[in-house]
């Protein structure tokens, strides 16, 4: 029996939990591409092999995490020889700046909007930092306006959450009528249809700027990591390494005695 076999019931349970499905799609791809080369099961040495064939460094990082996680989800399964998949290296990759809503770009943007349903998806993105997904899923009965926050019941990671509701955003969903279950009643690609139409950024820009915003206000990095989602706090480094410098000189200026 080749390891191979476990790889569909790998699949499944990434599913069950509520994972990625596009993900575990790809992940699944390079397992077998590794596979069609190793049917008898793959050594740390022919992994690293493997890697240093890789088109790029984030090709090498993509592949490398697929083995990972498999490896992780072997051990944990009992199935023999992936004692080793810890010691699989990661390619280093430079960070790529990438878009960010910043506060002032949000309400320059709010202010122009006329249209009730484009203020709330653009407060929606704002507030909770919700990925595109996850907000074009946003049920009303996941919607809790007296304390303000929704329940994100199916996240990457496959752990339910909660995630904060601004003011604004509370006041907005007040003032929409409950028309069927879902909250905006749009999938996924009409979402983003609608913010190129309106000409705001993308939904993951807006993910990343809420993280941003919320570290400059002086919420802990705990409680972003556990309200966007992440798995580790790497996401959340990343995000404080890029305002480190202003959220020192902000936390001096807060401690520096008055006259």
């Amino acid at each position: 029996m080749t390891w191979t076999v476990f790889l569909d019931e790998f699949e499944a349970d990434w599913k069950l939990q509520g994972r990625s499905a596009k993900t575990i799609g790809e992940y699944s791809r390079l397992l077998r591409e590794l596979a069609s080369s190793e049917p008898s099961g793959p050594s740390l040495a022919i992994v690293k092999a493997w890697l240093v064939t890789s088109k790029s460094k984030d090709h090498a990082r993509y592949r490398a995490r697929a083995v990972r996680a498999f490896g992780k989800w072997a051990d944990t399964n009992e199935v023999a020889g992936w004692s080793w998949w810890r010691q699989v290296p990661m390619a280093t990759v430079a960070p790529v700046p990438q878009e960010t809503v910043q506060a002032r770009d949000y309400e320059a943007l709010y202010r122009r909007l006329d249209k009730q349903c484009d203020r709330l998806l653009v407060e929606l993105l704002w507030s909770t930092g919700l990925r595109v997904s996850e907000l074009a899923r946003l049920n009303w009965s996941e919607v809790n306006l007296a304390d303000g926050y929704v329940i994100v019941r199916q996240s990457k990671t496959g752990q339910p959450r909660l995630a904060p509701l601004s003011e604004r955003a509370c006041r907005l969903l007040r003032r929409t009528g409950k028309v069927g279950n879902s909250v905006l009643g749009m999938s996924t690609q009409t979402i983003q249809r609608r913010l190129n139409r309106i000409g705001a950024p993308s939904a993951h820009a807006f993910r990343r700027g809420w993280a941003v915003h919320a570290l400059e206000r002086g919420v802990s990095q705990t409680s972003i990591q556990t309200a966007a989602g992440w798995r580790s706090t790497s996401m959340v480094n990343r995000y404080v390494s890029q305002v480190s410098g202003s959220l020192a000189i902000g936390e001096f200026s807060r401690q520096r005695p008055r006259d």
